[in-house]
């Protein structure tokens, strides 16, 4: 009977030890997950009361706080965005009518005080006994307000929508995130309707979401791929003239120039003869060119502190608007020069531009650079963290070398800045659109790493349907940005 009874006793303090264990998991390590999900109303009801934690850029500007009303007696707290939509593509929006999006989103645990940190914990246990109001945590960026600023100005003054990234090549910062037309933050509560009808999607993070032919500043990629390959050097010779013949339509440069026959891959690269790249890709072949995409970032999603569903991946897209397996057969010709089918985001071009300028090694992006608590004590500062070697070091630098001639006496000369050396590469994609005029409209790129020598800026630039060039509209918002930062 004993031994029963003992039996019965440690099966009844087991099933009570599992029952401690999934109430405590539940309710105090699962809880901040549960609580952020989307289809969660009650929650944001609730955090009404909670003071949520501000957003302050890198130099030291508020891009979002609070204003506080009464409410059936009881104070409540809603969210004020002071530089309107400056920042609205990072810093997104925490509202009771639309939820949340951006970093209001992919931080709210840390803005409403929810983490579990244990010191947090205590102190908002403190200010719950105490019948305090709950305050969140403030989230420190690594943007750049002023940057930031300007680059949103300068697509405004393009006329047509665009995306600015701008990243530190060795950490991965984002120092710069820009999505134009934008939108104000501040009106997502007050008339929200208005926010998604108005044109050119202005909801849209362009630098994240939207995907364009990259063009010739994908031909980055492509001689990556060549050099990697230790078959060609920057000196290997190519055939030259106005059109080459590929495995479809005869394949042209872009205003029509003939390339010096022969002409070599570095020179090809600088003055971006498509007739010369065309051959360069289909000399590599499709299965290494894939191959150095993926080692870029391509085919998967970008790991950086930002909301999944608005993120696009880049890489090579079916007509149906889906990404294509890349083993099967394209026309690699078009792809080494940015086209056929190949679709990235600006974030990702910037991705490219930073890893050549980091020595090869490509690093996650990041947006958080610290989270402090309300008493100004330390809870997190998320570490740079690298996603893997895109090149080697001598090709880095040889292409570094390159794209220095391109800025020097090349395409990009419009973002030529005194007193400082810059790396870049020009892009104009073709889009199959035309204006009012009937004149071909093409999405203008730049991209580049400034100073050369030791970079502390990569940038992607990007303006839709554009009639000129990349070197002469996207090149000059790059070197005002850069200038910006340096």
């Amino acid at each position: 009977m004993n031994a029963r009874i003992t039996r019965l006793y440690r099966a009844m303090a087991l099933a009570f030890a599992a029952l401690i264990a999934t109430c405590t998991y539940w309710q105090v390590w699962a809880a901040p997950s549960l609580e952020a999900r989307q289809d969660n109303p009650r929650l944001v009801y609730r955090e009404l009361a909670v003071k949520r934690g501000r957003i302050i850029s890198a130099d030291g500007i508020t891009l979002a706080n609070n204003r506080s009303r009464q409410a059936n007696g009881r104070t409540i707290y809603l969210r004020r965005y002071p530089r309107g939509g400056d920042a609205a593509a990072v810093v997104g929006y925490s509202s009771v009518q639309a939820s949340r999006a951006g970093i209001e989103r992919t931080r709210n645990d840390y803005l409403t005080g929810a983490n579990t940190d244990l010191a947090g914990g205590v102190e908002r246990l403190i200010d719950t006994v105490q019948g305090q109001t709950v305050q969140g945590n403030d989230v420190i960026l690594s943007l750049d307000a002023r940057a930031q600023r300007l680059a949103i100005r300068a697509l405004e003054a393009t006329g047509q929508p665009g995306a600015v990234v701008a990243m530190e090549p060795e950490t991965g910062r984002i120092l710069v995130m820009a999505s134009w037309p934008t939108f104000d933050p501040n009106l997502v509560d007050r008339d929200f309707a208005s926010v998604l009808d108005a044109p050119d999607a202005p909801l849209l993070n362009r630098a994240t979401q939207g995907l364009y032919p990259p063009g010739s500043t994908f031909k980055i990629v492509t001689a990556a791929a060549a050099l990697e390959s230790g078959e060609l050097t920057p000196s290997t010779k190519f055939a030259g003239g106005r059109c080459v013949k590929t495995q479809g339509p005869d394949l042209c440069n872009a205003a029509g120039e003939v390339a010096p026959d022969p002409n070599r891959l570095d020179d090809a690269l600088v003055h971006s003869y498509n007739t010369t790249f065309a051959q360069i890709g289909e000399a590599v072949g499709q299965e290494r060119l894939v191959e150095q995409m993926t080692a870029f970032g391509f085919f998967v999603p970008t790991p950086i502190d930002y909301p999944r569903e608005q993120m696009e991946i880049s890489g090579i897209y079916r007509r149906a608007g889906r990404i294509a397996d890349p083993s099967r057969p394209v026309d690699v010709s078009r792809v080494a020069i940015g086209q056929a089918g190949l679709l990235t985001t600006p974030l990702q071009m910037a991705m490219v531009a930073a890893a050549i300028g980091n020595g090869g090694v490509l690093m996650a992006p990041r947006f958080v650079d610290r989270v402090r608590s309300p008493s100004g004590r330390l809870v997190t500062a998320p570490p740079s963290d690298e996603i893997g070697r895109a090149v080697s070091t001598a090709t880095a630098r040889t292409l570094a070398d390159i794209m220095r001639r391109v800025v020097d006496e090349g395409t990009g000369q419009a973002a030529q800045i005194g007193g400082l050396d810059v790396a870049g590469k020009t892009g104009t994609a073709q889009t199959g659109r035309r204006d009012a005029s009937g004149r071909p409209l093409s999405d203008a790129w730049f991209v580049a790493f400034a100073p050369t020598s030791a970079p502390r800026v990569a940038i992607a630039v990007v303006v839709e349907d554009s009639t000129g060039f990349g070197g002469t509209v996207a090149a000059p918002i790059a070197r005002d940005v850069i200038e910006a930062l340096l």
